[in-house]
């Protein structure tokens, strides 16, 4: 009778085997989607969208953009964490949705060991800027008209506990200053209120606005990491201003549900190599201001090791702060 029941679950395993292998073999065979966990618009939005547009080329199958907001982005990322893993729905993502939500939402899904990770994609800095008609023009003036607000200035946010978030807590206990934080749904809306008036000044994505920066539309005062901005080298860091340890940015990766086979997770981020290697993907992503991963770091391991790293850069941070949304 064991020798029965073992050989029903050798047969077993060896069909599952040969069914995995038949499915990378012949995948894709129908469209692939990427979830972006936040509004159209946005710098999360636009990454997809570009690297979405090359990828279809090299994988010979359409690739959609579904964007499911909400909750800082965990609403998206769970819908992918619950997803069959047959590398159809994907998950794009940065160090809110795929490290802090983890630390301050109670969520279904484990960031981490519901996910398998393919490969960095790009990143950008977080920096501080405003509406063009705020009475500062430096962040020395900024901090000056903060404290005159006494309180009342409005900071716009994405979601809770963004690592923009929680640069702006630091910044609130170094200068002194205190503001409300205004929650936004995605980057873009976020953007269309600094235009037009309706929140004072945030702690935004770089590649979100660096436009309208450009434009006139909205005014930089600093960069928050060590050396000046490629993209902006006008703009000074918070660090040569005298204000440390603000350093923050959004990098972005790719995941796809745990389980996944290896075989696919090896087809798509070759494709992700071919995409971000491509001189057209390179100057778009260039001119959005998004730095694209050196080719060392667009692996699996390499998105597993940097999503590791801020696990244990923020939960310090995350813990003193005190923030915990249920």
């Amino acid at each position: 009778m064991r020798k029965i029941v073992a050989f029903v679950f050798a047969l077993f395993a060896a069909c599952a085997a040969g069914i995995s292998a038949s499915a990378a073999e012949t995948y894709p065979s129908h469209p692939i989607t990427i979830v972006v966990p936040y509004p159209a618009g946005g710098p999360t939005d636009t990454i997809a969208r570009i690297l979405a547009e090359r990828m279809q080329a090299e994988l010979k199958q359409s690739v959609i953009i579904e964007n499911i907001s909400g909750a800082g982005g965990s609403i998206g990322v769970g819908r992918v964490a619950h997803s069959s893993p047959d590398g159809y729905t994907l998950s794009i993502g940065h160090t809110q949705t795929h490290v802090l939500n983890a630390l301050i939402l109670k969520l279904d899904y484990d960031v981490v060991n519901d996910f398998t990770p393919i490969s960095l994609i790009a990143d950008t800095p977080i920096w501080i800027i405003s509406g063009k008609s705020l009475p500062a023009d430096n962040v020395k003036s900024l901090i000056a008209w903060l404290k005159a607000r006494d309180g009342k200035a409005t900071m716009g946010t994405v979601g809770i506990g963004s690592p923009s978030e929680f640069a702006a807590r630091i910044f609130e206990q170094q200068t002194g200053t205190s503001f409300q934080m205004v929650p936004y749904r995605g980057g873009a809306p976020l953007l269309q209120d600094m235009i037009g008036g309706h929140v004072d000044f945030a702690f935004g994505q770089a590649a979100g606005q660096v436009t309208a920066v450009e434009s006139g539309e909205l005014k930089a005062f600093a960069v928050l990491q060590p050396k000046r901005w490629w993209a902006a080298p006008n703009v000074p860091t918070l660090d040569e201003l005298g204000y440390k340890n603000i350093d923050a940015s959004f990098w972005h990766g790719l995941w796809a549900p745990k389980g996944t086979p290896p075989e696919i997770i090896a087809k798509l981020n070759a494709a992700v190599r071919v995409a971000l290697a491509d001189p057209l993907v390179q100057d778009r992503f260039k001119k959005v201001g998004q730095e694209i991963w050196p080719l060392q770091d667009q692996t699996p391991e390499a998105l597993a090791a940097k999503q590791k790293a801020e696990f244990t850069r923020w939960a310090p941070i995350v813990k003193e702060s005190g923030i915990k949304v249920e």
